[in-house]
């Protein structure tokens, strides 16, 4: 639980009274490759922070084709945050592509907290902040950068990203085919 302290202390230092009281919403739990945190259509409860692994989030598209929205390496939050804000089914699916260790954080608990303390309030505001800021930064991504540029960016981000997960899920992150993908990796290796 240290290492989650010092994560959450990134956002936002809490009082000890209220790091104990939101480490009372928190279980630990290990998930094996291929365990599912989360379904599309179905309603979140939870927000995670993962500790160790890697995490998918994907969504089916208007013609039935499974895409990634994202890949989440290292100490991140993941959730359907617009869905749980909202209390409506999540968009997307949340699978575990290797075996992780993940924090389990009660939203509703949360929210209750965050109304009855002003640190919980302020780390819950610098949590929305930071999740703002990446779907900004994702959206320019996406939107002004080509193909080589976005997957010359997931390498400067995950440096180890190809060793982690199949070509086909880092083609889709980064909105492309495998065959571009592969012919961009050819392209800069021949550079």
């Amino acid at each position: 639980m240290q290492t989650l302290i010092e994560y959450l202390d990134n956002f936002q230092k809490l009082p000890q009274l209220s790091k104990d009281s939101l480490l009372s919403l928190i279980d630990p739990v290990s998930c094996k490759k291929g365990d599912i945190l989360g379904r599309e259509k179905e309603r979140p409860e939870h927000i995670y922070i993962l500790e160790s692994g890697v995490v998918r989030s994907s969504f089916t598209n208007s013609k039935g084709k499974e895409l990634t929205r994202n890949i989440y390496v290292g100490q991140k939050l993941i959730g359907s945050l617009g869905a749980l804000v909202l209390d409506k089914p999540s968009k997307f699916t949340f699978s575990c592509l290797l075996d992780c260790e993940i924090y389990i954080l009660n939203f509703r608990g949360f929210k209750a907290l965050a109304e009855t303390d002003i640190a919980i309030s302020n780390l819950y505001n610098k949590i929305l902040e930071y999740t703002f800021l990446e779907l900004e930064s994702k959206i320019y991504r996406l939107s002004a950068l080509n193909a080589t540029e976005r997957y010359l960016k997931l390498l400067q981000e995950i440096p180890v990203i190809e060793d982690l997960i199949p070509q086909y899920h880092i083609a889709s992150l980064l909105n492309i085919t495998p065959v571009q993908l592969s012919r961009i990796r050819g392209e800069l290796l021949t550079k």
